[in-house]
């Protein structure tokens, strides 16, 4: 009846900004705590023709996690200025069958996302700098895939499942703008089963079929099959990216990612 993409194992990565220490303790408390980032990196401009820069690189400067009382006291040391960030390639899955995706899967750059729908600086971002991203994806320069991380509980899961059961429907993209309106997250009663449903009706889709699918055992896998990937990889605050196998950590400036984007490219090209 659907379609489902295989399952794959990721190696674990340490990001370049988190301590050790932290992340065994926050691993610990993922599944209640609540996150946000910081802005961070450099403010850039884009270059006159509006097309990714290919001077530079992306060092990713701030994470902040939090536990649901507090914010994290202590800064995560700073990334030593001209040393190699990880490679991250292996984050990517490039595969035919991924719903939860934009761009070719041979495209020459990857840009992987760990979002979640109560993150109010994953809907910034999205407001912000995903159209941008969408556009070198359908231009052909870029591979999108999106995970949720799903850190702020129920409702987040029930989302990421919702957009799911859209993207079975062929509507990932525009459930998932639907979730975000005006760059802002929707309320608790808004991502209940009827609010989803609502929302799945308002956009055209076939309500029954997405009911159905919204609690089928086959998208909850899929979902946390994904938040499986984001924390084995170490992304631990949302919202987190692997653009070019390399990590940038919080709701930057579009300017970064569009030169990040152009650095990849080069790269790709060398």
């Amino acid at each position: 009846m659907t379609q489902h993409v295989s399952r794959r194992r990721t190696r674990g990565w340490l990001l370049p900004v988190a301590l050790v220490g932290l992340m065994v303790l926050l691993l610990a408390v993922v599944p209640t705590m609540q996150t946000g980032s910081q802005h961070g990196g450099a403010d850039v401009p884009p270059d006159a023709d509006g097309r990714p820069p290919v001077d530079g690189e992306t060092i990713p400067q701030e994470v902040w996690p939090s536990a649901p009382s507090e914010p994290v006291a202590q800064d995560p040391p700073a990334h030593e200025e001209g040393a190699p960030l990880p490679d991250m390639a292996d984050v990517e899955r490039r595969d035919p069958g991924e719903l939860l995706a934009a761009g070719p899967v041979d495209a020459p750059v990857a840009l992987v996302v760990f979002s979640d729908y109560q993150c109010p600086f994953c809907a910034q971002w999205s407001q912000d700098t995903l159209p941008v991203m969408l556009e070198h994806a359908e231009a052909g320069h870029l591979r999108i895939e999106w995970r949720d991380l799903n850190i702020y509980g129920t409702e987040s899961e029930r989302a990421a499942q919702a957009t799911y059961a859209a993207a079975l429907q062929d509507s990932f993209w525009e459930y998932h703008h639907a979730l975000f309106p005006d760059g802002q997250i929707r309320s608790h009663r808004q991502l209940d089963d009827e609010g989803l449903i609502g929302l799945a009706a308002e956009l055209g889709l076939d309500t029954e079929q997405f009911e159905a699918d919204l609690h089928h055992p086959d998208t909850i896998d899929q979902i946390q099959r994904n938040a499986r990937s984001g924390f084995e990889s170490g992304a631990l605050s949302t919202p987190s990216f692997v653009l070019g196998g390399e990590p940038i950590v919080g709701a930057q400036p579009t300017e970064v990612f569009t030169r990040a984007l152009g650095a990849a490219l080069a790269r790709s090209e060398a």
